[in-house]
């Protein structure tokens, strides 16, 4: 920060290091950080006038706030990316933050809406013969279709692993499989589901993309646990929650949270279990709101008495976690 704040105004070669530091801050799951550098460098960019510094910070910024589950506040700001790289005439980057508004709307369940950014960008990545780009939107639609049928969901995603296999992207194998594990999830497919989950973990390996690793830890935990794998299940929790609190990231310490009190809850554990649902509710406060209202429906049920079970839940499906990935810049 110091060095950002001497030459932010004065080397136009700082905006460069400080969106290669924030590719390391985000792998690292350090979300805090990463929108505290990300808007000083805008204000920054502002002030110097360069607005090709300027779209890179704006979409920094949104994927730094999507990150932590700030849907809307990211939404705004990609779309004030978009106009920025549409009058810049980047074709790229628009495709690129198309591809964002599309996944963020179907975050924030406006579903309709969110079609026609993806379309969109899907066909620039065919204009531009961008295999990886056309991967992520198959991705996003996956998770789009998902809402309405997830076998559908699950052939869009195995479209996406194939092009990641094709062109050698980790990143993008291990997001279809994690993509397809949910989709199972849904199905009610927990012994499909737990294997993609766990082939998803294994091509990050332990210090991989943190956003990814947690997404499928999150999924993991609840495959197990339906399963009646309790031991594991507590086990996988207890590392997402360690690793969660020590990078201070709210978000997936609230899912966490989530699954621990579910698996508290199966054995019979009701006090433990409010303790964990109370505890993921100010986690999640801000942030993801269908998933501050599932926890809601969970500590409700409690309330209700001993005769509400596990299927008076709201869907427990992959709706509530951050599965798809921005793009940023």
């Amino acid at each position: 920060m110091t060095l950002t704040e001497r030459y932010a105004r004065s080397s136009p070669t700082l905006f460069l290091l400080v969106r290669a530091y924030f590719s390391h801050l985000q792998y690292r799951g350090k979300y805090g950080a990463l929108r505290h550098l990300n808007r000083f460098v805008l204000s920054a960019a502002r002030a110097s006038g360069d607005r090709v510094a300027q779209a890179h910070a704006i979409g920094d910024l949104a994927g730094a706030h999507f990150l932590a589950s700030r849907i809307e506040e990211a939404l705004a700001l990609n779309d004030e990316a978009i106009a920025l790289w549409q009058e810049l005439g980047e074709r790229g980057r628009t495709q690129r933050t198309l591809a964002n508004r599309g996944m963020l709307l179907e975050r924030l369940g406006r579903h309709a809406e969110a079609a026609e950014p993806l379309e969109r960008s899907l066909a620039l990545t065919r204009e531009l013969d961008d295999a990886y780009g056309e991967a992520i939107i198959l991705s996003h639609l996956g998770n789009l279709h998902e809402h309405t049928d997830a076998r559908v969901a699950i052939a869009y995603h195995e479209r996406s692993l194939a092009t990641g296999c094709r062109i050698g992207s980790e990143l993008l194998a291990h997001t279809a499989h994690c993509n397809i594990g949910y989709a199972h999830l849904t199905l009610g497919e927990w012994a499909a589901a737990v294997g993609h989950f766990e082939r998803a973990l294994c091509i990050l390996g332990d210090q991989g993309d943190w956003h990814g690793r947690s997404q499928s830890w999150v999924g993991l935990v609840r495959v197990l646990g339906e399963l009646g794998r309790t031991d594991e299940a507590y086990a996988a929790c207890a590392n997402l929650l360690d690793q969660a609190v020590e990078r201070c990231d709210a978000y997936s310490e609230g899912l966490g949270r989530r699954e621990y009190g579910r698996l508290e809850r199966s054995r019979g554990r009701i006090a433990q279990a409010r303790v964990q649902w109370e505890l993921a509710l100010k986690a999640l406060e801000g942030g993801d709101p269908k998933a501050h209202a599932e926890v809601t429906e969970l500590l409700a049920g409690l309330d209700a008495g001993p005769d509400v079970g596990p299927e008076g839940e709201l869907d427990a499906g992959p709706d509530g976690e951050g599965r798809g990935r921005a793009e940023v810049g």
